[in-house]
């Protein structure tokens, strides 16, 4: 009797791509692509990779869990630190573990923009792996970002991108991609909040916070041109002040954020503010609950506005740019620049109810996961 292929021997006869994770924005766009990849019946064998560059409970687990992403095959544990220390280590972390590997993955698919990001598309590359970059194309235009650096240098190296929005994908054409190498599939990150929304909801952390739904301003801060100038963190605490006589306002502070607060002798008369709630950083359901709920959004995160023009929540980007620009041609948010001064009087057009309007976003639809997984399956470079 001859007996049929072992499990083991099918599996090496599929498509081994690894995914790879590093911080707190890769957590939430990977998750839905690992369970299209285990739900799709595509011949992939997806494995995770979480190089550790955010290593906090706060940070990985408790997304992980939240999320449902499947515990990582290897957690590189580089740790934080200088950002040329940091993408070195990830880089010879990750170029050990494919030379270990056996079988040798048929692809890596890397997300966002973070120090992973760059750091194992280079790893990969040299070793002739064919690299995917999943939210390619976004440009801020702003080299001082750092971020802006490992989306160029990323996007010029994989072989297959993944756009998220038409401006990404103009992009790249204009940066001479060829057009076969792009796909645009949507935003990922949509899938996780459709996929939570109802649990978001559910959870109630307005009320668990003592303020009404629909009644408070959000905040989030976190960006070295804000957080890391203490006059510009000045001003931006001074700003909250005032937004805070308008309408309460909910603020979970990120770690960065709060150890400049601390040290510029801030936070101290913002913690006083009755009408200001300070937080530790959030898991996603518990911050998605927190901005589903909100008036009115201040961040000077992309993802948030991201987010906010999803959920038609009106957002106020502390920034001079966006690499999101979609967000403000066909959702809810407004670029101020430099111009705090703006804000108060933007707060009071969306209370009086003339805050702007967004509308649906082509790909923004819960189904991207699905359209990333499909391409992978079907890309003859990943083989």
């Amino acid at each position: 009797m001859v007996s049929g292929p072992t499990h083991y021997e099918l599996e090496r006869a599929m498509k081994q791509i690894t995914f790879i994770v590093g911080a707190r924005p890769n957590f939430v766009k990977i998750a839905p692509v690992m369970r299209a990849a285990r739900a799709h019946n595509s011949g992939i064998v997806a494995r995770l990779v979480h190089t550790g560059q955010h290593y906090s409970e706060q940070m990985t687990d408790v997304f992980f869990a939240q999320l449902g992403i499947p515990t990582p095959e290897v957690n590189l544990g580089v740790g934080s630190g200088p950002h040329g220390a940091q993408t070195a280590r990830i880089l010879e972390a990750f170029e050990k573990h494919l030379l270990n590997s056996d079988p040798r993955p048929s692809g890596v698919v890397v997300v966002g923009d973070v120090n992973s990001t760059v750091a194992c598309a280079l790893a990969a590359v040299k070793l002739g792996i064919p690299v995917a970059h999943l939210e390619a194309g976004l440009r801020s235009f702003d080299r001082s970002m750092p971020e802006e650096i490992n989306r160029v240098v990323t996007d010029s190296i994989a072989d297959l991108l993944f756009v998220s929005d038409p401006h990404g994908e103009a992009n790249l054409h204009h940066e001479g991609v060829p057009a076969e190498r792009i796909r645009f599939v949507g935003n990922v990150m949509i899938d996780t909040l459709t996929y939570t929304l109802a649990a978001a909801r559910s959870l109630n952390m307005p009320a668990r916070n003592g303020v009404t739904r629909g009644e408070y301003a959000m905040m989030t801060l976190h960006r070295p041109s804000n957080v890391d100038d203490a006059v510009r963190l000045a001003d931006i605490a001074a700003l909250l002040q005032e937004v805070s006589s308008l309408l309460p306002v909910v603020f979970p502070v990120h770690p960065r954020c709060h150890v400049r607060l601390t040290e510029a002798g801030l936070i101290g008369a913002l913690q006083h503010n009755e009408r200001i709630r300070i937080l530790g950083p959030q898991p996603y359901v518990e911050n998605l609950s927190l901005l589903e709920g909100a008036k009115i959004v201040l961040t000077d995160s992309g993802g948030i506005q991201e987010e906010t023009s999803f959920l038609g929540i009106p957002c106020i980007t502390l920034r001079e740019n966006t690499e999101r620009p979609i967000t403000v041609t066909l959702g809810t948010n407004t670029v101020i620049g430099n111009d705090l001064k703006s804000v108060p009087s933007l707060v009071r057009d969306c209370l009086a109810g003339h805050s702007k309007q967004g509308g649906p976003i082509p790909g923004w639809d819960g189904c991207a996961a699905q359209r990333v997984i499909s391409a992978l399956a079907n890309c003859s470079s990943f083989r």
